[in-house]
């Protein structure tokens, strides 16, 4: 729970040594945790779903946000905390202000599954706003020192930047056609790869979990079983509907309100325990409890797709664009050789040998 104040004071930006912590959580949880979440419709989500091979076995549910402390009446809080500006200051670091647009624009930086959790955790958020604000006293530091002329990082930077001249330049001349690849194209690479383009069978599955911890004590294991016992039994009463029993006894509360259904589950996706039952179940029967590593599991299985070739329009997409990358490759290739068969170059090769030389030699001290 954080309990904000406002940051400023008087006419000019004025910070309190002691609070520039509470007040970068505060304003970055209530202006740009909701920032995030907006720029990325998925923050608002569960986290991603488990790795492929623990796919049937339920996540532990996402961490719940850190509430943030209500105004009291007397001191409403001010309108600018729930929607911070773009110019507004953050925070005040090594002198100066550092607005909220400079936040949101390193934020933009990190990848989106990153994003993601920052928008989930304030305290990580916090943890790396702090690290974002370190960075510019290091940086702040070393330019009071003139660091940056020292010859190495002159030398440094030089290269830098004709490497980043050399790459956008080469792209932007190695990008194909924008009509690249037609659909004649197209329907040819699809025909030569069909073969790779296979879709594994596939499993609609529900289950009704009962979470019990490896190495759980004997009381915890006795009553894991007696819950099991207990669902084993309402399942077997005449019209059981498992899809309301999963609702009110699994353990997998993210999909109690599905009833515990799993989705549609690829073949390899399914651990090797739960896949094994599977493969002999009849559709809509429910297996007996599974018991692995985290748990109990009764599996139902509503339904199967057996394997199959993906259809063209399902991955035209990802063709188009794994033609498109290689035909960038390709130019790129071309465009440099082009360059040097316009200009060719002209070798001393004795010089040359003498730093091959050199080369061996310095290889062999190293070892």
């Amino acid at each position: 729970m954080i309990a904000h104040r406002p940051a400023f004071e008087g006419p000019a930006p004025r910070y309190r040594r002691d609070r520039v912590g509470r007040h970068i959580v505060a304003l970055a949880i209530i202006g740009l945790a909701g920032a995030l979440s907006g720029s990325e419709p998925t923050f608002a989500q569960n986290p991603p779903p488990a790795a492929p091979q623990r796919v049937v076995k339920p996540k532990a549910p996402a961490a719940a946000p850190a509430p943030v402390a209500a105004a009291q009446p007397a001191a409403p809080a001010p309108q600018a905390e729930a929607a911070v500006s773009g110019n507004e200051p953050v925070a005040r670091v090594g002198g100066r202000d550092v607005s909220a647009s400079e936040i949101r624009a390193f934020l933009a930086a990190v990848g989106p599954e990153q994003r993601a959790a920052l928008a989930r955790d304030p305290a990580l958020l916090n943890q790396t706003l702090r690290a974002m604000f370190a960075r510019q006293l290091v940086l702040k530091e070393a330019t009071d020192k003139k660091w940056q002329d020292q010859p190495a990082v002159v030398a440094q930077l030089a290269r830098l930047r004709e490497e980043a001249i050399f790459e956008t330049y080469l792209q932007s001349a190695s990008v194909p056609p924008e009509n690249y690849p037609d659909e004649a194209e197209i329907q040819k690479t699809y025909d030569a790869n069909k073969g790779a383009l296979i879709m594994p069978r596939r499993f609609h599955l529900a289950q009704i979990y009962v979470a019990l911890a490896e190495g759980a004590d004997a009381a915890a294991e006795e009553k894991a079983k007696a819950k099991v016992a207990d669902i084993q039994a309402k399942l077997k009463q005449p019209k059981a509907d498992f899809t309301e029993i999963a609702k009110d006894t699994t353990d997998q509360r993210e999909l109690a309100d599905k009833g515990g259904d799993l989705g549609w589950l690829p073949e390899p996706q399914l651990v090797p325990e739960i896949k094994s039952r599977v493969m002999g179940m009849a559709v809509n029967s429910v297996s007996e409890p599974i018991k692995l590593a985290d748990g109990y599991h009764i599996v139902k299985l509503i339904e199967t797709k057996p394997s199959e070739t993906m259809a063209l329009a399902d991955v035209r997409d990802t063709l188009v664009q794994r033609l498109r990358a290689q035909r960038v490759e390709l130019n790129r290739r071309a465009y440099l050789a082009r360059a040097l068969e316009q200009n060719p170059p002209a070798i001393n090769e004795i010089a040359l040998s003498r730093i091959a030389g050199e080369l061996t030699q310095s290889a062999g001290a190293a070892r």
